[in-house]
């Protein structure tokens, strides 16, 4: 079949392809600007605005602690060494564990210049870590803290509910004594006050050392500490 081209079926083609010419330009313009409103929508959602005259401030940890050191801290060395170690640990932690000869070379190497002060700080995540601190602070009671704070961190591997009343029997302690405060939990609240300082003095994680206040993250070599250790005896 053949169409013919009539003047008015001329005058109507080009008014359909002049409709067209305008219709399209402006849709796909319009889709354009929705999909870039969309985009920018789903940016603000993944990248909030900061700043701001209420964004809250993130609290800065302080560059040094000046702690107070009294005779109810757990002190090893010198009580009036010139450089104080305080040092935040979690008894289950191995690199804990791995960073206590460190602390024991010091405090031989500068015996009668530097303290050691220790600190609690289990992390939640850890099975025995709160009892174990619970432990050494009953066994202080019978004057034996730093004996069990050994047996602990060189037992690290055998650790368990019941291994601390084996340790507490073979430090020559009072077992049922030492059992009955174990299973009283009643050192936790000095426990959560050595964490909450702990928070406030910018420590997130075992061990953390400070050194006259400066603090050392992590088990760091010896000489690291040593560097520290030698300038403040020189100030």
């Amino acid at each position: 079949m053949t169409v013919k081209l009539t003047p008015i079926r001329i005058l109507l083609a080009g008014f359909l392809a002049g409709i067209l010419l305008v219709a399209l330009p402006v849709g796909f313009l319009a889709y354009y600007r929705g999909a870039a409103k969309a985009s920018n929508g789903q940016q603000a959602v993944n990248n909030p605005p900061t700043g701001g005259q209420n964004a809250p401030t993130p609290e800065q940890p302080p560059a040094q602690v000046d702690f107070k050191i009294t005779s109810s801290d757990h002190i090893r060395g010198a009580k009036n060494a010139k450089v104080t170690l305080v040092e935040f640990s979690d008894f289950e932690c191995s690199f804990c564990g791995r960073h206590t000869p460190t602390l024991d070379k010091i405090l031989k190497d500068y015996a009668g210049k530097v303290r050691l002060v220790f600190k609690h700080f289990p992390l939640s995540f850890h099975q025995y870590a709160t009892k174990a601190a619970n432990a050494t602070e009953c066994a202080s009671e019978q004057g034996k803290f730093w004996e069990m704070h050994d047996k602990i961190f060189t037992g690290q591997d055998k650790l368990s509910n019941t291994i601390f009343s084996t340790w507490a029997k073979e430090l020559g302690l009072n077992v049922g004594k030492f059992d009955s405060c174990l299973s009283s939990t009643k050192y936790q609240e000095r426990i959560s006050a050595d964490m909450q300082l702990a928070s406030q003095s910018g420590v997130d994680g075992t061990p953390a050392t400070f050194v006259n206040g400066k603090l050392v993250s992590g088990a760091q070599p010896y000489e690291s500490f040593k560097a520290l250790i030698d300038a403040a005896l020189k100030q």
